[in-house]
């Protein structure tokens, strides 16, 4: 049995697991992933999204084949239904992952595009040289873990962007193959263990576009106390198994954002809205812009040691 993810996947020999990553052999599990990243990249810590650490920085990304849920709408199901002997990889071992972000002066590594939870081993030793060298370390996921592996994974974790797919259960297993409850226990663990969070809602229409479980969300959020996590309310475009769906309407995603904000929601933005994006971090005691931003770029920041530089409150981050 892999105890790494919910899935909890009982394999004989030979087997490979649903997250098409882990194989029996020899009567032991293996990793396909180690070492075998099928991207890197160099990305601004914007797109991950993560609007509130080290802003204007670059993240060394890199991500192997494979994933632990089968989202109806992935955007990345080239690489993420694949398993690293289908893809075309780098030889990555973490050192030379870490080399790289080094040399090429990014602030941070982002295991990322797929899911790092499918790469743990990699990621985890790769995040622990990169401490060690002075990068800060960031993933990209779907929460989908374990308690036990992932308080161990926020040891070397500096940064997390969780997707909150849906807040019903039904939703989430049609459209994810998947369950809600480990990812809000992820949500959970991520804060205490004081890894930096940020969350991220793909709405999508006649799947996770309902105001009323929106709501229903937003109050869970308010009431755990993620009142000061930023949250992003991500566009749906049609791909993967919903080519038949619309894009998710601008209208909807400022409902979202109002009814966030009705919640005591801090940090609202939107995403995938070009021209249209709520991108900018305002103060949320005065309203001053203490952050704009055009894209992913960062076109003004006007913090002052964390603060807003107009009426001195704390904007909740990690600046520098």
């Amino acid at each position: 049995m892999c105890r790494i993810c919910p899935n909890e996947c009982v394999l004989k020999e030979g087997e490979i697991s649903k997250c098409n990553n882990r194989k029996v052999k020899d009567s032991k599990l293996w990793t396909m992933a180690y070492g075998n990243p099928c991207s890197v990249n160099i990305d601004p810590v914007e797109k991950k999204p993560l609007y509130h650490f080290f802003p204007g920085s670059r993240a060394w990304s890199i991500a192997t084949a494979g994933c632990n849920l089968a989202c109806l709408n992935c955007q990345n199901w080239t690489i993420s239904q694949l398993s690293p002997d289908k893809t075309r990889n780098y030889d990555q071992m973490p050192e030379k992952v870490v080399d790289g972000a080094v040399k090429s002066n990014c602030r941070s590594i982002a295991y990322t595009y797929t899911e790092p939870v499918t790469f743990y081993e990699y990621a985890f030793d790769t995040a622990l040289l990169a401490r060690k060298a002075g990068i800060k370390n960031i993933v990209k996921s779907n929460g989908y873990i374990n308690p036990d592996p992932l308080k161990k994974l926020c040891s070397v974790i500096d940064a997390a962007n969780i997707d909150l797919k849906a807040f019903n259960d039904s939703t989430y297993l049609r459209l994810t193959g998947g369950k809600l409850q480990p990812v809000l226990d992820s949500l959970k663990i991520y804060r205490d263990m004081g890894v930096w969070l940020e969350i991220t809602n793909l709405i999508v229409p006649q799947w996770s576009d309902n105001p009323d479980e929106i709501g229903k969300m937003c109050k869970w959020l308010s009431e755990n106390g993620f009142k000061d996590t930023p949250l992003h309310f991500s566009r749906f475009y049609p791909t993967y198994k919903l080519e038949q769906l619309p894009p998710t309407p601008a209208e909807i995603l400022k409902n979202a954002v109002n009814t966030a904000a009705a919640e005591g929601l801090k940090y609202v933005y939107t995403g995938n809205v070009p021209g249209d994006e709520v991108s900018d971090t305002k103060c949320p005691s005065c309203g001053n812009l203490v952050i704009t931003r055009q894209g992913f770029r960062v076109t003004a920041n006007n913090l002052r040691e964390g603060k807003c530089n107009k009426c001195g409150n704390e904007i909740r981050g990690v600046w520098n």
